[in-house]
């Protein structure tokens, strides 16, 4: 909703199974780099733009091609589109994966084609439907969203056949170009944008959009069996219809939830010309712990957890889910609090450089702080939904999906415009929304399998969150003791301080969390140690 976190997608199986270490490597370092770009685009986009009006335009006329993507392709990829491919995989079964890809390959463009032509010409009524009507400066705003709605549609057809192209590599194991794509996408959209800022304005980064599209597809054809594959359309094909089969539940699930940001945009737009830009931003900050301990210790788990289910070792799979949840929630606590404390100075040192002001910094950091509210449900969410899918229940998420939504919008227009929060009532209520999903989650999966008695969930809660609040009360005394003892002005300045805070608080954590007793801390510093020696 109003905190534009991006959906993760995960990776597909072959990905995670034994004796794939390598692959593995590969994809992780795709991710990381894309990650890492992802970050530098914003800070690229803060610099050249600010967070004013045609931001807020910008980034709402962005989301048009990926919710669309998401809805055909996203979605599709891990939990249908790989696992049917997979079943053709076998050598003596490839004549038949050429023609299930081929027939994919033909669709999805096919699809993608109509729904481009359909937006360029309904982009004014798109746009509307977005909110930019609803904008302090609606005129300009909409027609600004018009133009670059139209400018990015066409990487539709790019993100389409790019998924698809990621689907079939994967399957055939071959994980070096797409793993990079998002890299090549970010890249590209930097480059763009900086080098046509001038001429063109916001709308460089509506071209540096449509090229990185064109990239993310392009890094992955000297892989792809372009000889093997031909334009064909059969509906009857019976793994495109066990495509279908698999993909419904999560389709419907997407359709409440593209709805609902569909809604949240028109409320956002309300609020004022900026907030959609300082949401933005502020999200950019969730992704980094979300991605590198949530999604990282849930891909781990997912392999585990199948195979717990399929051998019907049930208490395996409890003992497998609890371990996966203490892991997230010993890393993600201490980030969340951390966070929280620094939140301006982060801001200040990643985003407060060229158009981005003092005052986009504290709305920014208003924003992070309430955001922050959600980050351990929306952490502990991805394991709670794998294990699931570990059980072959798709269904079972997408309705819960659907009732956070539902949450969401109740609660939403209130705290905005009845209570005079504004945004920042917006991104109270997705924090609501992303806590509720979670306990509902952890709810039904307990009723399902029994999963948090003997987990010691609560107990790694208490000492976690014991361990984490200290450590915040040592950063906040850092953070604001030593501006006054170091003398480096601007940047550097702030780097020393959100540097030495941190370090401190590692620090303060690591040592409390082995008074404690945290043994999830040791675990996570093995493997460190163990990757560190493989690496050297």
């Amino acid at each position: 909703m109003s905190t534009d976190v991006t959906r993760v997608e995960p990776a597909p199986a072959e990905v995670q199974g034994p004796g794939i270490a390598r692959s593995a490597a590969i994809v992780s370092a795709g991710n990381l780099a894309s990650r890492a770009l992802g970050l530098v685009r914003e800070q690229v986009i803060a610099y050249l733009f600010g967070a004013g009006p045609l931001v807020s335009a910008f980034v709402v006329a962005s989301q048009v091609p990926t919710l669309i993507y998401d809805l055909l392709i996203g979605g599709l990829l891990s939990s249908a589109l790989v696992p049917v491919f997979s079943d053709y995989a076998a050598p003596e079964r490839r004549r038949e994966l050429w023609r299930l890809a081929s027939i994919v390959f033909s669709l999805v463009a096919s699809v993608m084609a109509i729904f481009v032509l359909a937006i360029e010409i309904g982009a004014p009524w798109v746009a509307l439907a977005m909110g930019a009507g609803a904008s302090p400066d609606a005129p300009n705003t909409l027609a600004a969203t018009t133009r670059m709605i139209r400018v990015m549609v066409p990487a539709l057809l790019f993100f389409g056949l790019s998924g698809a192209s990621t689907g079939l590599l994967y399957t055939l194991k071959r994980f070096r170009f797409p793993a990079f794509g998002a890299a090549a996408f970010n890249a590209t959209v930097i480059t763009v944008g900086t080098l046509l800022a001038k001429p063109f304005g916001i709308y460089s980064l509506a071209g540096g959009i449509l090229i990185g599209a064109g990239m993310q597809l392009a890094i992955q054809l000297p892989d792809l069996p372009w000889r093997r594959l031909r334009f064909e359309i059969d509906l009857s094909h019976p793994g495109l219809r066990r495509i279908g089969r698999l993909y419904l539940p999560i389709l419907l699930g997407l359709v409440v939830s593209n709805i609902g940001v569909i809604i949240d945009r028109n409320f956002a737009f309300r609020t004022g010309a900026g907030s959609i830009a300082w949401m933005r931003y502020a999200t950019t900050l969730i992704q980094a712990p979300l991605g590198l301990v949530s999604v990282a210790v849930s891909l781990a788990a997912l392999p585990s957890l199948s195979q717990r289910h399929v051998a019907g070792d049930l208490a395996g799979f409890r003992r497998t889910l609890a371990r996966g949840l203490r892991m997230i929630l010993v890393l993600i606590i201490p980030a969340t609090i951390g966070l929280f404390v620094l939140a301006t100075p982060v801001i200040q040192l990643l985003f407060e450089h060229g158009e981005f002001t003092a005052f986009d910094t504290r709305q920014t950091s208003n924003a992070l702080r309430l955001y922050l509210l959600g980050l351990p449900g929306a952490a502990i969410d991805w394991p709670l939904i794998f294990a699931f899918y570990a059980r072959k229940d798709t269904l079972t998420p997408a309705l819960v999906g659907v009732a956070a939504v539902l949450i969401y919008l109740a609660i939403a227009p209130t705290l905005a415009f009845v209570a005079g929060m504004g945004f920042l009532g917006l991104v109270a209520a997705n924090s609501v929304q992303l806590t509720s999903h979670a306990v509902i989650m952890l709810i039904l999966l307990h009723r399902r399998i029994d999963g948090v008695r003997g987990s010691r969930l609560p107990e790694t809660v208490v000492k976690s969150s014991t361990a984490a609040l200290a450590m915040g009360g040592v950063v906040w005394v850092v953070a604001d003791q030593l501006p006054s003892l170091i003398e480096l002005p601007g940047a550097a300045g702030t780097l020393t301080i959100v540097g030495s805070a941190a370090a401190v608080g590692l620090t303060v954590y690591g040592l409390l969390a082995a008074l404690l007793r945290l043994e999830e801390i040791h675990l996570v510093w093995a493997r460190l140690r163990q990757k560190v020696s493989t690496m050297v």
